[in-house]
């Protein structure tokens, strides 16, 4: 298959997936298995165009970031409440996954483990949307640094492969009382330097290999999964936080079950 159009479904499927609760990473791993995709040589150019993804969200939220940088100029407690609630959301994982970065990789090309946390990350999602107490707090200013602490304990669990990491952070601000809106914006923004920081250390990790083109993946690959991913996210991550808002997240979760099973018993007849 051209390199180039792998590029574009691997930008397609990175793209759509990002924000859902449904695990991006988990996804390009079951598509390099389903495809024939050599996942060692697509492993940089799939961690880096997530940022492709993430500038969607710069994009559709530019007016809440512009207004975030004012208020820092100006000394408002608003923005500085947004961004230190962010930033300590930030911290556990970038901590945890500096720790267990070796581990964390020996699980990326692990099938299996996606197709097992589809389906446990689905239960959970049922379990949490039915017990999840609701709340009235709206706003991430308006969340307490313990809130914030909480949410970035969560999305540690996305370090294995499959989990999701939208979907961790907005499960785990559920169960902490926000409501499902600023959930999810919450962790539309928490992606911000959590990917960047990600996709940071894999272009400097495989710079080499990728400005020479080493193994057909070259920046034009990169580029064209950056571009896809960035306008398929632009729409997706509209549509979705329209509909949570009117209907949660059940349907993502039976999504994730099925697909789990399906992946299973495809991976199990393999063998």
């Amino acid at each position: 298959m051209p390199v180039l159009l792998i590029a574009i479904i691997l930008g397609i499927v990175e793209g759509v997936t990002e924000f859902l609760p449904v695990s991006s990473t988990g996804h390009l791993i079951l598509a390099t298995k389903l495809l024939g995709f050599d996942a060692e040589k697509w492993a940089a150019f799939n961690v880096i165009i997530q940022l492709g993804a993430i500038l969607a969200i710069v994009v559709l939220y530019w007016r809440t970031f512009w207004a975030v940088i004012e208020g820092l100029i100006r000394g408002n407690a608003m923005s500085w409440r947004f961004v230190r609630n962010v930033l300590i959301a930030f911290l556990p994982s970038a901590i945890l996954g500096f720790i267990l970065i070796k581990n964390i990789e020996a699980l990326l090309g692990n099938a299996y483990v996606v197709a097992v946390a589809f389906v446990v990350g689905g239960i959970a999602i049922l379990v949490i949307e039915k017990l999840a107490k609701r709340s009235d707090v709206v706003g991430i200013a308006e969340l307490p640094v313990s809130t914030a602490v909480g949410i970035g304990i969560a999305q540690c669990l996305a370090m294995i492969p499959g989990v999701s990491r939208s979907g961790a952070t907005i499960m785990g601000a559920l169960s902490l009382g926000v409501e499902r809106r600023t959930a999810a914006e919450f962790s539309f923004f928490l992606a911000i330097p959590t990917m960047a920081g990600a996709t940071t250390l894999e272009f400097v990790k495989h710079r080499h290999e990728l400005l020479a083109g080493a193994s057909g993946v070259g920046l034009g690959a990169v580029a064209v999964g950056f571009v896809v991913s960035f306008v398929v996210a632009l729409v997706v991550v509209r549509a979705f936080v329209h509909y949570i808002s009117r209907h949660g997240f059940a349907p993502f979760a039976w999504y994730r079950i099925a697909a789990g099973l399906v992946a299973l018993a495809w991976l199990v007849m393999r063998h």
